[in-house]
């Protein structure tokens, strides 16, 4: 079997301390992560530069990655990256073909408010974001927890969060049984 599939777009200004919580501990735990770089104004080639000035070095271009069936598509926070992702055409378009297929999308920190509730996906659904935003989160959708699970959806509030979040993202892709290995290779509660 194959191991899960799964796309991280980033772009200028995505958090960088939930970028690589999401990478890291989904391709420790097996799964083929492609980090794909989403264009902004500061530039298209595969380097970006995260909120707090880390460089990132993506692994493809969006534009490589958007025609491509994901098992999952998770998307990390920050500004101004979050709203460049909601502004990329390709892959909103990839969200939404994700969304209506029932594939599991996950977002953490600004990204649940800034790409999917600006993009409807998050109507129906209980979610959480970087608690400043919780505003914005359609009505009856918010949930002041740290990771939230719905469904295929899965959201979480921010960089404090990003390792828990991953760690339930495994869980989902791999297993509870992949899922407390991991954790406990993290020194992370195991516990779901």
């Amino acid at each position: 079997m194959s191991p899960p599939r799964v796309l991280v777009p980033i772009s200028d200004g995505s958090e960088e301390i939930e970028a690589v919580c999401i990478v890291d501990t989904l391709r420790r735990a097996g799964v083929e992560v492609t980090v794909a770089r989403v264009p902004s104004p500061g530039g298209e080639g595969p380097e970006v530069t995260a909120s707090r000035g880390v460089r990132l070095v993506a692994d493809a271009l969006l534009d490589e990655c958007a025609v491509t069936a994901w098992d999952a598509v998770v998307l990390p926070g920050g500004l101004p990256g979050a709203e460049y992702l909601r502004d990329s055409e390709p892959l909103t378009e990839l969200l939404r073909t994700h969304a209506d297929a029932g594939r599991l999308l996950g977002a953490i920190c600004a990204a649940p408010v800034t790409v999917l509730a600006e993009h409807g996906l998050l109507d129906g659904r209980r979610a959480t974001c970087f608690p400043a935003l919780a505003e914005w989160l359609p009505a009856g959708s918010h949930c002041d927890e740290r990771v939230v699970v719905d469904g295929p959806l899965v959201t979480s509030q921010g960089p404090g969060t990003a390792l828990e979040f991953a760690i339930v993202l495994v869980g989902i892709l791999c297993g509870d049984d992949k899922r407390a290995e991991i954790a406990s290779q993290l020194l992370l509660d195991a516990t779901p």
